[in-house]
């Protein structure tokens, strides 16, 4: 799952669905309407984010809509901060190493 979170968020135009998606729930239609592609390759990228579990889509209708789902982040952001806390580690020790050469 974390390499298809990182896969969605390489792309900026899935990274501005994102953004656009923290103001609420949007029509797929409405999501699209800013950018200079088809609503074809729109969804796409938003089937994507879906299978990053980024984004989740429901039904009203005839209407799609598509909102944030923050278990994608949450598992990104572990991941990382997990990375973050390994590599201060092992920068300490390399400090601490250093401090101790002649």
């Amino acid at each position: 799952m974390l390499d298809d979170i990182l896969l969605a968020l390489a792309d900026p135009t899935r990274r501005a669905i994102l953004d656009r998606l923290v103001a609420g729930e949007a029509r797929v239609t409405d999501v699209a309407a800013p950018f200079a592609m088809s609503l074809n390759a729109v969804s796409k990228h938003i089937q994507v984010l879906e299978r990053a579990d980024l984004i989740v889509r429901r039904r009203a209708g005839r209407e799609h809509l598509l909102s944030r789902n923050p278990r994608g982040l949450e598992e990104a952001a572990a991941w990382m901060a997990a990375q973050h806390l390994k590599w201060n580690n092992a920068f300490d020790r390399l400090a601490k190493a250093l401090e101790n050469e002649p």
